[in-house]
């Protein structure tokens, strides 16, 4: 297995057509309060290529955001999840019905926040079974996200899943920070093998309290940031290697993910500013990459 936390594997992409080295940005819904049409309008005019959300079982509501997507010229990543608050059996039916639903919405890829921590390993691979059938039917790739309370709650936990399965994963990066109280500094076999099973990013600065920083932009958060950069720019190496375009979504969230002031609930930044900060940084570190 080629190890892409190495260095020196940027020298190995950087003769690659501009057409091999697409990346995507995707802007969150998560937070805004106006209406879909104001928010992808911003997204637009913020550099974004496209959105991310959740996907919506409402005709009304899947039209609007369809014609919202053509008015402006804008992808769509669509967000999914099975519920873990219902017993197993339900749970899994209405995840199969979500994504079929979903599916034929036809969005690029959809991002799925996969089964719970508290169902049993056959238990979660059914749902990941289940959603490889549909990918494979729809011809629409269905990533799972590493998220707490899910089947990929933590590293060790995900590595027992693609040892035993070919997984697409969406690397979330920010949630094991938190879970294992570190920055993973010293884990690099074991988030070796989870880049080499990622094809889409949601880019959040997480630590090791918390899964996500009050600024990114702060200097005391500079070695967490550059942590963060360094093992998303391994993942862009990995796709760029295998020709596939890079998807990423800046993935800041609203309170009480945003931490706030005392009494106030202000919050400590602005979240909208953080998500496209992180999106330039990002791609101002991609063109010295290909530099």
């Amino acid at each position: 297995m080629k190890n892409f936390l190495f260095p020196c594997f940027i020298l190995l992409f950087i003769h690659y057509s501009s057409a091999q080295e697409d990346v995507l940005f995707f802007q969150t819904n998560w937070g805004y309060s106006g209406k879909t049409i104001d928010f992808i309008k911003k997204a637009k005019d913020s550099g974004y290529d496209g959105i991310e959300i959740w996907a919506s079982n409402i005709p009304i509501q899947q039209k609007t955001i369809s014609q919202a997507l053509k008015m402006f010229d804008m992808k769509v990543i669509f967000l999914c999840g099975s519920n873990p608050n219902l017993p197993y059996e339900k749970s899994l039916e209405e995840y199969i019905g979500y994504l079929k639903n979903t599916l034929e919405q036809n969005p690029i890829a959809i991002n799925s926040h996969t089964g719970s921590d508290f169902y049993t390993f056959e238990q979660n691979m059914t749902f990941i079974s289940e959603a490889d059938k549909l990918s494979k039917l729809y011809n629409i790739p269905i990533y799972h996200e590493t998220h707490r309370g899910r089947f990929s709650y933590s590293l060790p936990e995900t590595i027992k899943y693609l040892e035993k399965n070919e997984i697409n994963l969406t690397l979330d990066i920010s949630h094991w920070m938190v879970v294992h109280e570190s920055l993973l500094n010293k884990q690099k076999k074991l988030l070796d093998k989870v880049i080499q099973n990622t094809n889409h990013i949601h880019a959040r600065v997480g630590f090791e309290e918390g899964p996500q920083v009050n600024d990114p932009t702060a200097p005391e958060w500079k070695n967490t940031v550059d942590r963060h950069f360094d093992i998303w720019e391994s993942v862009i190496l990995k796709q760029w290697n295998e020709k596939k375009v890079v998807t990423i979504t800046t993935e800041f969230g609203p309170p009480n993910y945003m931490p706030t002031e005392p009494i106030t609930r202000r919050p400590m930044s602005n979240q909208w500013e953080v998500n496209v900060f992180i999106m330039n940084s990002l791609k101002d570190r991609i063109k010295k990459i290909k530099n």
